[in-house]
């Protein structure tokens, strides 16, 4: 059983903790709101020029001449995933979801013969998979978006992916991240990058353009040829924003369940010290009376 001291001690430790995860829970929830005002404000522009891209696609599904980053290499042998996560833990399951769908997929990818490489995006991501697949990872980056998510970082990391796709190191390549919906929840979404992937139907449909004739100038090719590779930069520029977002909210949440636990746990060992005291009182009492009686 353990003695006053130790029980005051104990509480006292709880304490503490709740404070730091208490302050930690305000600070998340700061960034949380600049993280999903970013993630809400770049969704319109990614989602038009998807929208637009996958008009052009589909009118160019097929055909001769097709930019490489749509057509792709025409093999399915080598693919590259971006994982995306953070530097920091203290964030529930935020990472481990992104790390589960990610070794689910590079199982499954082996399994049937491919091969994989990996570019990771944050610590945990890089610390996750080394263990298991240190093999298969190309290369590590950390410290993106420390402060801010800019769109510079983003564009790095599409440049990196089109240098390995000019170099034929892979055919497809897949981001994995989490798309922020509530800070309570986080979809874990993998996204095909490269090469532009059209919704299944979509290449044998025409794109509804509203009954309206469009024609375009410069042709086809030269507008996909400069557009695509904006794209990948815009798309992994909002998945990193999303990621950051969804990040912000896990880890309010988390830091909101363990000070509310730390609470309920300060509660116990109160309730325990009270009886621990009390019993010690009764024994002092009992051995008063006792040798009062003796005498």
């Amino acid at each position: 059983m353990p003695s006053l001291k130790d029980l005051r001690n104990r509480i006292r430790s709880v304490r503490s903790t709740q404070k730091i995860t208490a302050a930690m829970k305000m600070v998340a929830a700061s960034r949380l709101r600049r993280a999903q005002e970013q993630a809400e404000a770049a969704r319109p522009y990614a989602e038009r020029m998807e929208r637009v891209l996958r008009s052009l696609a589909a009118r160019m599904a097929g055909v001769p001449g097709a930019p490489p980053l749509l057509a792709g290499t025409g093999k399915d042998d080598t693919h590259l995933l971006i994982v995306a996560t953070s530097d920091r833990g203290l964030a529930g399951g935020f990472n481990a979801s992104i790390l589960r769908e990610a070794r689910r997929r590079i199982r499954r990818l082996e399994a049937e013969g491919k091969q994989v490489k990996i570019l990771t995006i944050g610590r945990k991501g890089r610390d996750g998979l080394r263990r298991d697949y240190s093999r298969l990872i190309h290369d590590s980056l950390v410290e993106v978006g420390r402060r801010r998510v800019s769109f510079e970082e983003a564009r790095d990391i599409a440049g990196r992916a089109l240098a390995m796709f000019a170099a034929g190191e892979f055919d497809v390549c897949t981001i994995i991240f989490n798309r922020f919906r509530s800070a309570m929840t986080q979809i874990v979404t993998a996204q095909q990058l490269i090469p532009f992937a059209l919704p299944e139907g979509e290449q044998q449909a025409a794109p509804d353009m509203g009954g309206a004739i469009y024609e375009f100038e410069p042709s086809e090719e030269e507008i996909l040829a400069e557009l695509l590779p904006s794209n990948l930069a815009v798309q992994i520029y909002t998945a990193l924003l999303e990621n950051a977002a969804s990040e912000q909210g896990a880890r309010m949440t988390a830091m909101d369940n363990a000070t509310r636990n730390a609470g309920e746990m300060i509660d116990r060992l109160t309730m325990n010290y009270n009886r621990t005291r009390q019993a010690v009182i009764t024994k002092e009492l009992i051995e008063i009376i006792s040798g009062a009686e003796a005498l």
